[in-house]
């Protein structure tokens, strides 16, 4: 997998608009339409493009409290870690789950509608998954920052290079 310039474009591209024509795209990154989706075509086989996502405003659809949720289990064995996070892929309002060092074994990321929402998925979900023997939960106020992971790996590759 090496990528140029004109990947890191396209990428680029692909990241402030995905639905952006090839035409579009080409005009922006300076080749013929044809070569830009071939192009495109090359990075999603590569695994490089993994799928194309709208941004939603989650606010405006009622989910106005995000929660960080420090999980640790009463084991670290692989069995244990299996049975976590098979079980919490099927909790519909984790949106994010992180197996961390330290001394949290797992960092949630939990959507919901307002803290008496989050109070119901900490009985019905939370609190049922295997193994966990603690869990504590911060609120965000607010949102400083939301860069989003493509734009700041874009920046890199186009400081660092690919």
């Amino acid at each position: 997998m090496t990528l140029d310039r004109i990947d890191i474009a396209l990428l680029a591209a692909l990241s402030d608009d995905a639905r952006a024509s090839h035409v579009e795209l080409a005009e922006r990154v300076g080749l013929s339409s044809t070569a830009v989706a071939r192009r495109q075509k090359q990075l999603e086989d590569q695994g490089i493009i993994t799928g194309y996502q709208a941004a939603l405003g989650l606010r405006k659809l009622g989910f106005t409290t995000t929660v960080s949720v420090r999980i640790t289990l009463d084991s670290q064995s692989e069995a244990a870690l299996d049975a976590f996070e098979k079980a919490v892929k099927r909790c519909t309002s984790v949106v994010h789950c992180l197996l961390m060092s330290g001394s949290d074994d797992y960092l949630l990321t939990v959507l919901a509608r307002d803290i008496e929402d989050f109070e119901r998925i900490h009985k019905t979900q939370l609190s049922m998954l295997p193994r966990v023997a603690r869990i504590q939960s911060s609120f965000a106020l607010r949102e400083v920052v939301d860069r989003g992971a493509p734009p700041a790996v874009i920046e890199r590759l186009r400081k660092e290079g690919p």
